[in-house]
């Protein structure tokens, strides 16, 4: 078995203690370093493979376009923006997936990985 750092994203070390998440398989943000881990954990084993389409810093801004197929055989495109702080720390994080067939069912079990654990008014 691969140890758990090995899959991380990058960005996930460097979150402040109050940085928030947007996504399109949310209704409100996810604020907080560890409920981000959480979540981005658990979006993580929804995927059966992910491949880098693009990646580019430009300013204080880290954008990464990548590819996924999801556990349920769906396509599903995503553009993940990660802004930095002048110190390298990570304030937010912004992912935009499509089309919306995949991002529904993502969002479905997402919300029924992690409802017990997070707020509801968070899931679709």
């Amino acid at each position: 078995m691969s140890n758990d750092q090995d899959q991380r994203h990058p960005f996930l070390d460097d979150l402040t203690v109050d940085a928030e998440l947007i996504s399109s398989v949310l209704r409100e943000p996810v604020v907080g370093r560890d409920d981000i881990r959480l979540a981005v954990d658990a979006v993580g084993t929804f995927y059966a493979s992910q491949t880098p389409v693009y990646l580019q810093t430009v300013g204080s801004r880290l954008f990464l376009e990548y590819e996924a197929v999801l556990t349920s055989g769906e396509l599903l495109s995503a553009v993940v923006v990660v802004d930095h702080n002048p110190d390298g720390s990570v304030p937010r994080v912004s992912v935009r997936m499509s089309p919306l067939g995949s991002v529904l069912s993502l969002a479905s079990s997402l919300r029924a990985t992690l409802s017990t654990r997070l707020p509801a008014s968070l899931f679709l």
